[in-house]
């Protein structure tokens, strides 16, 4: 297998813009080609998570290659949800590796702003499990309750949480303030971003990355350059947040680093910096722990104590990340490699403490299902003698047994959020729920109301209208079947004694 480099990468900048896709991609691709020195193209890898909604384009590939002028190439359109751009990038990197292409442009774009809000989250939304759409979940909805979760797991107050997901917030706004490319280029405080909205307990709007325009371009190559892609990897686990039998953390991401680790020969103590997937804030923290930067449930800390800010131990996101420098869907995967090029190659407005050697990209696609890991590092460090050509065997996620032919009518809440900014058809605020029922299974469920919501609150479940409602069990509720229990679990005999002795 041949190496695989970097020439040349490039990025439109982040935000509200008045371009086209296809002029956005052409920009991203040029501003790649005058950067780079290696200038023939053998291919067109193209990362793009629903142009055809977005837009209203389809054929894309084609579609890209006649506006850039090099009819006649390949081109070919990658599509795994947001992390697309990041396995485009991985496909161009597999061709030139397998010696079929020696230089391939990859691209990764989305135009979004044009739309309502509504109907930009209508179209994110479809990469969500029908079961768990039906009820209303929205990604913001899916990721707050994977963020309760965590809070609840790790033991950390409320106070704990929001002063984490703040330190995370204000962080890679102060960083996009410096990024030229970025969509938000102002820091925050902490008194915006107490001020801003409630979005989906316990998200506020500054936990959410943008809705974005934007595109990247970055050219891989079997000619040497500075830099060498060292290691890929990529993982995939369940749609459905029911299905899975971890809600604080991606196996696909720990599956994905093991795999790129692997490939490079190298540990997660050899990155000296990290582009991570931070669609919400706490999927910074969470990403963090899946790469092995920092222990399960420790990922939060680093942040509030400045170790993961530009001259700290370990920098991530310095571009400001998806929360700053936006997330056109299709573009983030990309973005981040170009980001990590720019930084190792000290063309970015932020410097780090020392000179890195090497740098991680983490990308995800849809809530967690679809997750890749690039690893960048410098080529005068030379090869490691212990990569291996050859990810290891996967280890496969066994998919949960989650159906029932009957549902409990009962069951306890695993976590939940109340969702402010709903989908159509849905009034706000609206409760959601992720349900154990009594016999094991897994189901998304609405709320009847707001009140006594918590994790290990038992409730009462029935479906209604294809789906599912529930309502918290109250104290009252909750005596009544103990000494309903307690009556049935009375021996025979004694009821008949105690009727007897009444007759008398």
């Amino acid at each position: 297998m041949s190496e695989v480099y970097i020439a040349g990468a490039g990025l439109t900048k982040f935000g509200k813009s008045p371009l086209s896709l296809l002029e956005l991609f052409s920009e991203a691709a040029m501003a790649a080609l005058a950067a780079s020195p290696v200038q023939e193209i053998d291919a067109v890898y193209l990362g793009a998570m629903n142009p055809e909604e977005f837009t209203g384009a389809s054929n894309i590939a084609a579609q890209v290659v006649e506006a850039l002028g090099i009819t006649g190439i390949p081109a070919t359109r990658v599509e795994t949800a947001s992390s697309a751009g990041a396995a485009a990038v991985h496909a161009a990197c597999h061709a030139v590796a397998a010696g079929y292409h020696r230089t391939v442009l990859v691209l990764g774009g989305e135009k979004m702003t044009h739309l309502t809000t509504s109907a930009a989250t209508r179209i994110l939304a479809e990469v969500i499990e029908a079961q768990e759409r039906a009820c209303g979940a929205t990604m913001p909805a899916l990721a707050a309750m994977i963020t309760e979760r965590y809070r609840q797991r790790y033991r950390l107050s409320s106070g704990d949480l929001e002063r984490a997901l703040c330190a995370v917030a204000m962080k890679n706004h102060a960083n996009g303030a410096r990024n030229a490319f970025a969509q938000f280029q102002k820091p925050i405080t902490k008194e915006v971003y107490l001020a801003s909205k409630l979005v989906s307990t316990p998200l506020r709007l500054y936990d959410c990355s943008p809705i974005t325009d934007g595109a990247g371009a970055v050219l891989v190559t079997a000619e040497k350059t500075d830099l060498r892609i060292a290691g890929l990897g990529q993982g995939t686990g369940p749609a459905g947040l029911r299905e899975r039998d971890a809600f604080t953390s991606f196996e696909p991401t720990r599956m994905a680093a093991e795999r790129a680790y692997r490939m490079a020969g190298i540990t997660p103590k050899d990155i000296d910096f990290a582009e991570v997937h931070d669609a919400f804030t706490s999927f910074e923290i969470i990403s963090t722990e899946d790469l092995g930067f920092f222990p399960a449930g420790k990922g939060w800390q680093p942040v509030a104590d400045g170790k993961t800010a530009p001259d700290g131990q370990l920098p991530i996101n310095v571009s400001g990340g998806l929360k700053a420098r936006g997330h056109p869907v299709g573009a983030s995967g990309v973005a981040q490699v170009v980001e990590v090029a720019r930084l190792m190659r000290g063309q970015g407005e932020i410097k780090l403490k020392r000179e890195p050697r090497r740098g991680l990209a983490q990308s995800t696609g849809g809530l967690g299902a679809n997750n890749l890991v690039t690893i960048v590092e410098r080529a005068d460090i030379g090869a490691s003698p212990a990569r291996a050509p050859l990810p290891p065997e996967p280890k496969l996620i066994k998919r949960r047994k989650n159906a029932a032919a009957k549902r409990s009518e009962e069951g306890t809440i695993e976590t939940f959020t109340i969702l402010y900014v709903t989908p159509d058809g849905f009034l706000p605020p609206l409760a959601l729920a992720l349900i154990r029922d009594n016999s094991g299974a897994l189901v998304m469920a609405q709320g009847e109301d707001l009140a006594h919501l918590k994790i290990g609150r038992d409730v009462f479940l029935r479906q209604l209208d294809g789906g599912y409602v529930f309502t918290v069990k109250s104290h009252l509720d909750q005596v009544k079947q103990a000494l309903d229990r307690l009556i049935r679990a009375l021996p025979r005999g004694d009821k008949k004694t105690h009727s007897d002795e009444e007759r008398r």
